[in-house]
């Protein structure tokens, strides 16, 4: 048996495909090596990874899935009690509620300019804490303030400042659920952002037309007949009462018949103890008075912080307009008894209350 001519592969014979210059792999080449692998150019190797496929073994492995942290509502519920107290929940959604009423033009004005949503959900809150908290008031007498109907709240006026009528505000609105609309003097809708201000809140100007609309129209109104006069007299003279000029607000409250109420403030004389007036720079200016006190302008804009005085309110009881005959407020006589009866009764409360406040601060 004659051997066979053995040729070992690759060794020797004719050229294949695969055998000539070809220096990059074919298109069948590069099916048969299979996604997984890239071929390169003869003398240099790089496989890629191949991509895991499941066997026998199980599924191939997964990143694991992080999910998020449920919210603690708990802990925000105990951050709103925190700073809102217990009915923490019901003021956020009264101001979410608020914001969406501005944001949506859905909120109106009387035609005086009251913005009753604004007053109720930012001025009023905005004071309180000066009120409850600052000056520490004590309120009596808040029986004499009727729950329905009009009425004309008549105060002495004092503290440099006029913070007892805001003060006043404030107490009417937490005691009655009513607002007080105030009389302010015409320098009040002359200064720039501030008579805005004050039209929203509710004050309008002291003119006797005005406070027989109001009182017409149901509602609490608070004059404080002093003025100026009661606003800028100097300490020395404190809780002595002015003059209440002509009985204006008299006349109104007979000519609708509604009842005045007399109101006793003690606490305001001592927030800005008037020792001084820049006159000449009043006049230049066109104010009633430049104040000076023991810590403005010393202290500059610190000077201007109320000392903390304890305040007492006392609401007097009623004095009737409605029992006078048709005419009463032309009767100039009749007027200036009734103004100096409501004058007189602030006055002896004034004293009386000076004598069971313990001191001036406490």
């Amino acid at each position: 048996m004659v051997d066979a001519e053995v040729i070992p592969i690759g060794a020797g014979g004719r050229p294949g495909r695969g055998s000539g210059r070809r220096t990059t792999p074919s298109a069948a080449a590069r099916a048969l090596a299979g996604p997984g692998t890239r071929l390169k150019k003869k003398g240099k190797r790089s496989v890629e990874p191949p991509v895991a496929e499941p066997d026998e073994a199980g599924p191939a492995p997964q990143a694991p899935i992080v999910e998020a942290a449920p919210l603690d509502f708990a802990g925000l519920e105990r951050v709103v009690r925190e700073l809102f107290g217990e009915d923490g929940e019901r003021r956020v959604a009264e101001w979410l509620a608020f914001l969406r009423r501005r944001l949506s033009g859905e909120y109106d004005l009387d035609e005086f300019g009251y913005d009753s949503d604004l007053t109720d959900q930012v001025l009023l809150p905005m004071l309180r804490p000066m009120v409850e908290k600052w000056f520490r008031v004590e309120v009596r007498g808040i029986e004499n303030i009727p729950d329905t109907g009009s009425a004309l709240v008549v105060a002495n006026h004092s503290g440099t400042m006029p913070l007892d009528g805001l003060v006043t505000q404030v107490v009417v609105s937490d005691h009655t659920n009513r607002p007080l609309r105030t009389l302010a003097a015409d320098l009040v809708f002359q200064t720039p952002f501030v008579g805005e201000l004050a039209r929203k809140g509710g004050a309008t100007l002291a003119s006797n037309d005005d406070a027989e609309r109001l009182l017409r129209q149901g509602n609490l109104v608070g004059v404080w007949p002093e003025g100026f006069k009661g606003l800028g007299k100097p300490f020395s003279e404190r809780y002595k009462l002015q003059r209440f000029g002509r009985g204006g607000f008299v006349s109104a409250a007979m000519r609708t018949g509604v009842p005045i109420i007399p109101c006793s403030i003690v606490g305001a004389e001592e927030i800005y103890p008037l020792v001084g007036n820049i006159s000449s720079l009043a006049r230049l200016l066109g104010v009633p008075y430049i104040p000076i006190t023991p810590f403005f302008p010393l202290l500059g804009p610190l000077g201007l912080i109320p000392l903390p005085s304890k305040w007492l309110i006392e609401f007097g009881e009623p004095i009737r307009t409605d029992e006078f005959p048709d005419g009463a407020a032309d009767d100039p006589m009749l007027v200036f008894n009734v103004t100096d009866q409501v004058r007189e009764t602030i006055q002896q409360t004034l004293y009386t209350l000076l004598m069971q406040r313990r001191s001036v601060f406490f």
